[in-house]
């Protein structure tokens, strides 16, 4: 299917205000992660939590999350855009007033819960609103702008989380985090637009609303490139999920030190997403995308070598993740916007069904696979291997099914 702008309203030029006003919107999600790793120690000292209880405050988050993401998409194309994040934000800023006071470890995760229900709206309803504004080589590079701005929140987080742990107290990482919700919720109220015509929007009838998740869902095409990100987004989050394991237990790194992760890691996603946009309108998605699985396969390779035969060394450790970063950064613009160009009149839905994709599989991530591989970096390394693994298999399933029906993606 081919797809532009929502007819009702003009094609905007790109400009880096709107980018930036929309990437704060995703980071909501992002900072309600890597703004409190670095206070897991505290948190269990002072609410008298045991290591388990601490890792399950990221799992309820990441599965409500994940179960939100099948809904925000839905209302914003019932209701528009606008009334569905500014409710959001009101929602999260709740939640992270809980956090900041809770008083025991099951309050936290209550109101965990909340922070994840509302968080996603952004992410969600910034990608349906860049795809109802531009099309083509604009959509990916307008994608690739907000994904370089986004990326400088969670590179900035763990550093200012593990400054106001060491200087305020873990709560002031809450307090922190509530004061720019309440920000983004004023700014977004005063300039933040509509981009969904009434005209365009969908009932919120039951039987509508099953129709159209049947209809995405039913459709292999979906299957396979919302999973495709979603493993390679699996792949780098199983060290982050791991942080504290990772960077204290097993590189000696101090709670000071978190940056050394995450400020590398979130770099690669911005020169990735830089590269991504720079491409646009010269390769086509088909060369993108084996050029982001190619330095994808060097992340991999490079990372089981330094961590099966080098001594324990933090910017050695980090570097094939740094790679890794680069490759999915390219990866995940292109495939995007191939999802959302899948569903045309239901770009939030789509939205929506990738995002719980994703985020369900990282609150498995988060829950299981990152307790039991944080154990030794060869595991680690390996289990970014089979992530990797997963998802250059179901691209391969993706162009062998597409190659028939879709036109101009000729190597």
């Amino acid at each position: 299917m081919s797809a532009g702008p929502v007819p009702g309203f003009a094609p905007h030029p790109r400009s880096w205000g709107f980018a930036g006003l929309l990437a704060s919107l995703a980071m909501l999600g992002p900072f309600a992660v890597d703004m409190y790793l670095p206070a897991f120690p505290a948190i269990g000292v002072e609410l008298d939590a045991s290591p388990i209880s601490l890792q399950q405050t990221l799992s309820v988050y990441m599965f409500a999350y994940a179960f939100m993401m099948l809904w925000h998409g839905a209302l914003s194309d019932a209701l528009g855009r606008r009334p569905i994040v500014l409710g959001n934000l009101a929602v999260f800023a709740l939640g992270t007033l809980g956090c900041a006071i809770a008083g025991n470890i099951q309050s936290l995760w209550l109101f965990r819960v909340l922070q994840g229900l509302s968080a996603g709206a952004g992410l969600v309803v910034t990608r349906a609103i860049i795809r109802d504004r531009f099309s083509g080589p604009e959509a990916q590079r307008m994608m690739s702008q907000v994904t370089m701005v986004f990326g400088l929140g969670p590179a900035l987080a763990p550093i200012v989380g593990g400054a106001l742990l060491n200087l305020l107290g873990w709560r002031s990482i809450f307090w922190a985090m509530f004061a720019w919700t309440i920000g983004m919720l004023v700014l977004c109220f005063r300039v933040l637009p509509e981009t969904l015509p009434a005209a365009q929007r969908h009932a919120l009838h039951p039987r509508v609303l099953w129709r159209n998740y049947r209809a995405v869902l039913g459709q292999p095409k979906f299957a396979l490139l919302a999973l495709v990100p979603a493993l390679n987004f699996c792949a780098f989050f199983l060290y982050i999920a791991a942080a504290p394991a990772f960077l204290v237990g097993l590189l000696g790194v101090s709670t000071w030190g978190f940056a050394w992760l995450f400020v590398p890691m979130i770099s690669g996603i911005m020169i990735g997403a830089y590269l991504s946009g720079r491409l646009a309108g010269r390769l086509s998605p088909k060369r993108t995308i084996r050029a982001g699985y190619a330095v994808l396969g060097v992340a991999v390779v490079a990372n089981l070598l330094i961590s099966s035969f080098a001594p324990p060394f933090v910017a050695l450790n980090v570097l094939p993740i740094l790679i890794y970063t680069i490759g999915s950064g390219l990866i995940m613009p292109t495939v995007t916007l191939l999802l959302l160009d899948l569903f045309p009149t239901m770009r939030g839905m789509t939205a929506s069904l990738q995002g719980f994709v994703q985020f369900a599989l990282g609150g498995v991530v988060a829950g299981s696979f990152a307790p039991l591989l944080a154990r030794s970096l060869p595991s680690l390394a390996w289990g970014m291997a089979g992530f990797t693994a997963a998802s250059v298999t179901l691209w391969l399933v993706y162009q062998r099914r597409a190659r028939a029906t879709l036109k101009g993606w000729s190597p």
